[in-house]
């Protein structure tokens, strides 16, 4: 049962080794049809389920750390801090779509608490760079992440248990048996129980954060005779984990102007421990369950397939979104939501010149979800009392009211509480027609247009809190009824793509591809009334008062592709590069208020380009290496809204803050026959050059540059066991997974610590 290593990779420098092996070929399905990787004119990154179980991943983000040009990874359900290519989500509310897509067997895994699913039993992953239009139902302005679990096989009787014992109490077991019930019909089991205790300090209490405990429960069936065949998925997951851990940035201007109002405001432990009051909750709780049917059925001349998915989840989440050991402010979202989606797709079989697929695609979401955002109501009286009366100190709220000459009650626990009810109704259609023609045996030209059309209802409550503060720091109003607005966008968005194969293995591209990303709503603002007033400062607003929910316009991106692939060897190795420049406009950003209110604004236009490359090369009859290396430059203008400096033109020209310059990794297994069976070992190791600082580019919100060593031993019996001792990040590296420049009264803040080294033991057995 040797595992061997297989993706479409690269490796910067192997010295000349003899290469002796073919390399197993991994046939994707990006282009609608079974090709190996090797053959599609497209950016993207294809790694086997062997390679995942390999390297331990464990749910669908992991997926950024072997794929160029993608990078932004967190420890919790959010997906906001991913990007690809330097395009990511910059809204942690639900108006808006996300910018990196995610698909579990082509239906669309959805948002911030559903999106996030672990990974087991697995074919294949499929990472698609640059917009995508014309692969799934939906549309996806950075890129897509898609995978794909295995099918039940009718000829197979095959199954696994795998055991991972390590550090910190951590227990991991994933299964699947294969049942053939007929000669047409089969069912498939798997399942994964995951638990592992904390690894971040805390001081505030003492305790350990970043745990988890996932379950998950999938069953798979496949129906094939003549003509016909019909894949269904039933899907459970109970996900409890811990919401994200922050520190605050204690050194420059916003942190000595947060103690020159408060006070000494100790943050004890080191930059890379945390002291935080959780006094809120350490919540990241999800129940997701995700239905599918696909049926194909083939008429000789093209073949038709129906994808048909549905998907439910309950989220609850809670941070300490400050970074201090103050209760200066808490976040909670309780969300609910259901999604439906239906695609219909006819793929053309001809062996001719011309080749096509054409489709047409549905969805429908609801969603409901309640915020809360808390905090000490003396910490607002202390920090907003020295704001607003130049530089004087108060001793809290009584102190503050005493000093404009009026009485002040606390509320029963002292808290500001804000809370709103968010609920969305969104529904969109999407068709689309690509057309590819052989001009000459070598040479094709390919082409389609995607015609998108999203509406979307969107209503918000937001009660006036019981604090006499009023609503003070998360909206900076309130609403007496719920406030409704519908808007609609659509777009045709085109590709081309123009492919040269010169050699039997050698394949060149260059594409031309629109992106296009639907607009929604600020999940935490109001637009302007038709007066011009604005909504912050307004208590108890009415539906007469003119004020409605913040419509935010679509993004759009331009991107520019050109690409090399090519075996050799005798296919022993794999290489591919891709170049790309992209225009990218009215990027939906989070911009911070005076008051301390969040909104939504378009804002930007950013020029990037950069180089992602890989390569897959067996060493000899034992050793296969792996790894990834991509460059990313970028300029952003057209700032102003968004810079946090006294002048705002301070911001111009800066990087897309979050991607870091450069990012790789590398990976060499061996597997070494012995006397019934073989010694196996890996090596593997990731990087990122330094990133963050904002749009300020401060220096105290700076991540510097990170590596991080994995090794593993095993044995692989011949009789189809194995056990296998590891220990990732083997130098016990630090880093965060971001950076948040907030300022007012919350400090900047880095998040998400990454977990310390980890040893623990592997072990398996498989059958046929």
């Amino acid at each position: 049962m040797a595992k061997a290593v297989s993706a479409a990779v690269f490796a910067s420098a192997i010295s000349t080794p003899v290469f002796s092996q073919t390399l197993e070929e991994i046939i994707v399905t990006a282009t609608k049809r079974s090709e190996s990787v090797q053959d599609v004119p497209l950016a993207i990154t294809a790694l086997s389920g062997e390679f995942m179980e390999d390297v331990n991943l464990s749910d669908v983000k992991d997926l950024v750390t072997f794929t160029p040009g993608v990078t932004g990874n967190s420890q919790d359900s959010f997906i906001d801090a991913i990007s690809i290519r330097g395009i990511r989500t910059q809204d942690f509310g639900v108006g808006l779509d996300p910018s990196s897509a995610f698909f579990k067997n082509d239906l669309y895994e959805g948002r911030n608490g559903s999106a996030v699913t672990s990974l087991y039993d697995l074919d294949r992953a499929e990472v698609l760079r640059g917009p995508q239009g014309f692969l799934f139902g939906r549309n996806s302005i950075g890129g897509a992440f898609s995978v794909h679990t295995r099918r039940a096989e009718i000829d197979s009787s095959d199954g696994f248990v795998n055991v991972d014992l390590g550090e910190r109490d951590r227990a991991a077991i994933d299964a699947a048996i294969n049942i053939p019930v007929s000669d047409s019909f089969a069912m498939r089991f798997a399942g994964l129980y995951t638990q592992e205790d904390g690894f971040v300090k805390n001081f505030f209490p003492s305790e350990d954060l970043i745990e988890h405990e996932n379950k998950a429960l999938r069953w798979s069936t496949t129906f094939e005779h003549d003509r016909l065949g019909i894949y269904t998925m039933v899907e459970y997951e109970e996900r409890e984990q811990s919401g994200s851990v922050y520190r605050a940035v204690t050194e420059g201007e916003v942190w000595e102007t947060l103690e020159a109002a408060l006070g000494p405001i100790p943050v004890r432990g080191s930059d890379e421990d945390v002291d935080v009051d959780r006094s809120g909750g350490d919540n990241d709780d999800a129940d997701i369950l995700t239905l599918g049917v696909r049926i194909d059925y083939d008429f000789d001349f093209a073949t038709l397939t129906s994808n048909t998915g549905y998907k439910d989840h309950d989220y609850f989440y809670n941070e300490d979104y400050d970074g201090t050991p103050l209760n200066m402010e808490t976040y909670r979202q309780d969300q609910e939501g259901e999604y439906f989606q239906q695609e219909l797709r006819l793929t053309s079989n001809s062996e001719g010149p011309l080749s096509w697929y054409a489709g047409v695609s549905y969805y429908k979401e609801e969603l409901e979800t309640d915020y809360r955002f808390a905090g000490e109501e003396d910490v607002f009286c202390q920090y907003y009392g020295y704001y607003y009366n130049s530089g004087m100190t108060f001793s809290g709220c009584e102190d503050l009211y005493a000093y404009y000459g009026s009485e002040f009650t606390p509320s029963a626990n002292g808290l500001l509480e804000e809370t709103a009810t968010i609920k969305g109704k969104y529904e969109g259609w999407g068709a689309y027609l690509n057309l590819a023609y052989f001009i000459t045996e070598n040479f094709q030209i390919e082409g389609g247009l995607r015609w998108t059309d999203d509406e979307k209802e969107f209503t918000t409550f937001v009660p006036t809190p019981v604090s006499e503060l009023g609503p003070y720091w998360a909206f900076g109003y309130s609403t007496a009824e719920s406030l409704t607005a519908k808007e609609s966008w659509d777009d045709v968005t085109p590709r081309v793509i123009a492919t040269w194969t010169p050699t039997d293995t050698a394949l060149l591209f260059a594409s031309y591809t629109a992106g296009y990303k639907s607009g929604g709503f600020g999940t935490f603002s109001l637009a302007n009334n038709p007066d011009g007033d604005i909504a912050i400062g307004n208590v108890d607003i009415v539906r007469a008062d003119g004020f409605l929910p913040d419509p935010v316009d679509p993004e759009e991106v331009h991107s520019y592709e050109i690409g090399y692939k090519d075996s050799f060897f005798d296919d022993n190795m794999n290489f591919d590069i891709v170049a790309f420049y992209y225009e990218y406009t009215d990027f939906q950003v989070t911009v911070g208020t005076g008051s301390g209110a969040t909104l939504i604004e378009n804002a930007g236009e950013v020029e990037s380009y950069g180089v992602e490359s890989s390569l897959t090369a067996g060493i000899g009859d034992y050793l296969t290496a792996y790894a990834t290396i991509g460059y990313f430059d970028s300029e952003a203008n057209k700032l102003e809204d968004v810079c946090g400096l006294e002048d705002p033109l301070g911001c111009e020209g800066t990087h897309l803050f979050w991607a870091p310059e450069w990012s790789g990794s590398f990976v060499l297994h061996g597997a070494f026959p012995m006397n019934s069976g073989a010694i196996t070992g890996a090596f593997e190791f990731t990087f990122e050059s330094e990133r963050g600082g904002g749009w300020e580019e401060l220096d105290e919100t700076m991540i510097d540059s990170y590596e991080e060593m994995s090794v593993r031993v095993g044995w692989e019996s011949d009789n189809n066991w194995f056990v296998e001792a590891y220990v990732e990040n083997i130098t016990d590296e630090f880093t965060w997974d971001g950076m948040n420049n907030l300022g007012g009264k919350e400090p900047h803040a880095f998040f998400g610590p990454r977990r310390p080294r980890t040893a623990g033991v592997r072990l398996g057995m498989a059958w046929d």
